[in-house]
């Protein structure tokens, strides 16, 4: 199982690299989904609550994916993805169906944080009371804030006034280098925000010059962690000087271009990336 970054002499990552689950793509079946990932030499991987229910659909159950996962020697390390969780009337009878299989994912698999991101535009005080009350709901397991300049949390200040005035202990944040770059996050968005309050860090790059969709771009056209025209080194270096130890580093490189070359080559590409950047 590998560590993040197989550091050189005298550096300090320690926490284990995962490939997210939309670096593989959608279609990826579960098995073939570990077996890449641990063939790259991730420890783990990400996982969505569609790429559960597909597994379901092909005839695993839990005690069937966790004998994959350890026969490969990967763990399930990113669970994914919580919306809707604005209003009531967002929360229809599909999200509160996916909310649960979210939780029932991070438990089964060990996994102790959950990405969580909004794309209504709400006013803060609506959101606010909204993520306490997601927060209650997950109990034991912690909600990390994903910002995305398209959405409702649309830079680091909004989430973590979300998270702070939320008031609980179990709300966290997410730190995503694409949005970290296209909402124009520096070293000093940083300074409010306690270190142990960012539980996870995901990594990829972005290309040179924005699309007019920008939702369309971060799913579709990301590039490799430093191999684009985003200072991801620069994030990292920061986060790293603030004292932050995430819990997991994600490679998330939502690419159509690098999947059309192959699920192996889009693994072997984003890790040798993103171990370049962390070192």
């Amino acid at each position: 199982m590998a560590t993040a970054a197989d550091p050189p002499p005298g550096g300090a990552v320690t926490q284990p690299l995962v490939i997210s689950s939309y670096t593989l793509g959608t279609e990826i079946a579960f098995e073939e989904r570990v077996r890449v990932a641990a063939d790259a030499g991730f420890a783990g991987i990400g996982l969505r609550a569609e790429n559960y229910a597909d597994a379901r659909g092909a005839g695993l159950d839990d005690a069937a994916m966790q004998a994959i996962l350890k026969r490969h020697g990967v763990a399930v390390m990113e669970v994914e993805y919580l919306t809707g969780w604005g209003t009531e009337g967002d929360r229809d009878r599909t999200q509160r169906e996916k909310e649960r299989t979210v939780f029932h994912l991070a438990r089964t698999f060990g996994v102790a944080h959950l990405n969580a991101g909004l794309l209504e535009k709400l006013s803060v005080d609506v959101m606010v009371d909204a993520f306490a009350a997601l927060c209650g709901r997950a109990a034991e397991l912690t909600v990390a804030l994903e910002f995305m300049p398209y959405s409702g949390v649309p830079d680091l200040a909004t989430a973590w006034e979300v998270v702070q005035r939320a008031g609980e202990p179990n709300g966290a944040l997410l730190v995503d280098a694409w949005h970290w770059t296209r909402a124009g996050m520096t070293p000093d968005d940083l300074g409010p925000v306690p270190a142990e309050r960012i539980v996870a860090i995901q990594l990829c790059d972005v290309i040179e010059h924005p699309m007019p969709r920008p939702r369309e771009e971060s799913l579709h056209h990301r590039l490799p962690p430093d191999r684009g025209f985003g200072d991801v080194a620069g994030m990292v270096r920061a986060l790293r000087a603030k004292g932050v130890r995430p819990r997991v580093i994600a490679v998330e490189v939502i690419s159509d271009e690098l999947l059309a070359r192959g699920p192996e080559v889009a693994a072997q590409t984003v890790i040798s990336a993103a171990r370049q950047v962390l070192r």
